[in-house]
C-alpha cells in the first residue's frame, strides 16, 4: 500500500486562537504517529489564519512531542529567508532529533525591495568571510541558487567570496532528505529532477497541473548520491466522516476559506459554512472544491488511489481542514483505518 502522510496547516478557525491551533497540531501529530502515518509535514503561510508561520520552530515542537514519525516542512518559503538560516535551523533540529527530519523547500515568497529615490547605496559588508550586499535595490538570489546553497551547506561545500564556509550546525542535517515542492511543470519540477531530489506535486494547490508537474520532474530526473530513481509525493485535500452527508457538512466552509486565500489576502479564519459566497465566487474556486476528496472512508480512499495511479506517486500526503478539531481528528483516523494503517 502506498505510504500515507499528513500535511498540517495548523488552521485557526472562527472563534479560535493561534495558541489553540498549535495545541491542536501537537495533538494531531501524536495521534497520527499512533495511527501509522509515515510523515507529518507543516506548511509555511504568512498573513493568513494559519498558525504554521514558522515551520522550523513548530517542527522542533512536534518532534519533541512524538517518538517515531518523520516530521518536516511543506515547505519552507525560501524567498522569505536565506539558505544559511534554513540550513542552520534544520541542522539544530536534526542534531536534536537525528533521522526523523525532512527539509521541504518551496519557491513562493520571493520579494524585491524598492530603492528609495535619491538614497545612496550602502557599501557592501563582509561578515566572517560571507559577503552580504546591503543594497536596497539588490535582487535576491533565485530559487535554484538558494536550493543549491542549502545543499552545499549541508554537504560542507558552501563557498562565498572565494572561500569555503562550513557550518558544523548545518552539517548535522546532512543525512536529512531535501524535498522540492511544486505546482506546475516549471522551475521547481525541473530543478528537483536535475538535482536528483524527491518531488512533491501540489495537487491540493493546482489540481489541473499535477500530472504535468510529475511528468516534467521525471523527464528531468538525473540520479544523485541520495536518490537513484524519481520519487514523487502527491498532495490532496480530504474530509472524511462516517457518512458522505456528514463529510459534506464538515467541508462546507472550504469554498469560503479558499476564496479568502485567493482573493482576500488569506485574512479570514476557517468558517463553518460558505453561505455568504455568491455563485460567481463559488465558480472562482471550483477547481479546488471539485477536486477535494469528501465522503465516507471508502469513497475517499478510492479517490486517493485513483490519484496515485494517475500520477504514479510513491506516497500521498493529505490535509484535512475542518472548523472543529475533533472532526479533523476523526477524518484522519477514519482514513488511516481505511488505508490499512491501523
Amino acid at each position: 500500500m502506498t505510504r500515507l502522510d499528513i500535511l498540517d496547516l495548523a488552521p485557526i478557525p472562527e472563534g479560535g486562537t493561534p495558541a489553540e491551533a498549535l495545541r491542536n497540531t501537537l495533538d494531531l501529530a501524536r495521534r497520527a504517529e499512533d495511527w501509522g502515518y509515515h510523515r507529518y509535514w507543516v506548511a509555511e503561510h504568512h498573513f493568513a489564519h494559519v498558525a504554521s508561520a514558522a515551520p522550523a520552530v513548530l517542527i522542533a515542537e512536534i518532534l519533541a512531542a512524538t517518538n517515531r514519525i518523520r516530521v518536516g516542512s511543506a515547505a519552507v518559503l525560501i524567498g522569505f529567508t536565506t539558505a544559511p538560516a534554513v540550513a542552520d535551523a534544520f541542522g539544530v533540529i536534526a542534531a536534536l532529533h537525528p533521522g526523523r527530519v525532512d527539509i521541504g523547500l518551496g519557491r513562493t515568497g520571493q520579494r524585491l525591495r524598492t530603492p528609495t529615490p535619491g538614497a545612496p547605496a550602502p557599501a557592501p559588508a563582509i561578515v566572517a568571510g560571507y559577503e552580504t550586499l546591503y543594497h536596497p535595490g539588490a535582487e535576491p538570489p533565485g530559487f535554484s541558487e538558494q536550493v543549491g546553497d542549502v545543499l552545499a551547506l549541508l554537504d560542507g561545500a558552501y563557498e562565498a567570496g572565494g572561500q569555503v564556509l562550513r557550518s558544523p550546525v548545518a552539517e548535522a542535517a546532512a543525512g536529512s532528505p531535501v524535498w522540492i515542492f511544486g505546482s506546475s511543470a516549471g522551475e521547481s519540477a525541473r530543478l528537483a529532477g536535475a538535482l536528483g531530489l524527491p518531488f512533491v506535486a501540489n495537487y491540493h494547490v493546482s489540481p489541473a497541473t499535477t500530472v504535468e508537474a510529475a511528468g516534467a520532474y521525471r523527464e528531468a530526473f538525473r540520479p544523485s548520491a541520495s536518490l537513484a530513481a524519481p520519487y514523487v509525493v502527491v498532495s490532496a485535500d480530504v474530509v472524511v466522516a462516517d457518512s458522505a452527508a456528514e463529510a459534506r457538512r464538515l467541508a462546507a466552509g472550504f469554498p469560503a476559506w479558499v476564496h479568502s486565500i485567493r482573493f482576500g489576502g488569506g485574512a479570514a479564519p476557517y468558517p463553518r459554512s460558505s453561505d455568504e459566497l455568491s455563485e460567481e465566487q463559488r465558480r472562482a474556486v471550483a477547481d479546488r472544491t471539485e477536486t477535494q476528496f469528501v465522503g465516507d472512508p471508502g469513497t475517499v480512499a478510492e479517490g486517493l488511489a485513483a490519484l496515485v495511479e494517475r500520477t504514479a506517486a510513491d506516497e500521498v500526503v493529505v490535509t484535512s481542514v475542518t472548523h472543529d478539531h475533533a472532526a479533523r481528528l476523526r477524518s484522519h483516523e477514519l482514513l488511516a483505518k481505511e488505508w490499512g494503517l491501523l
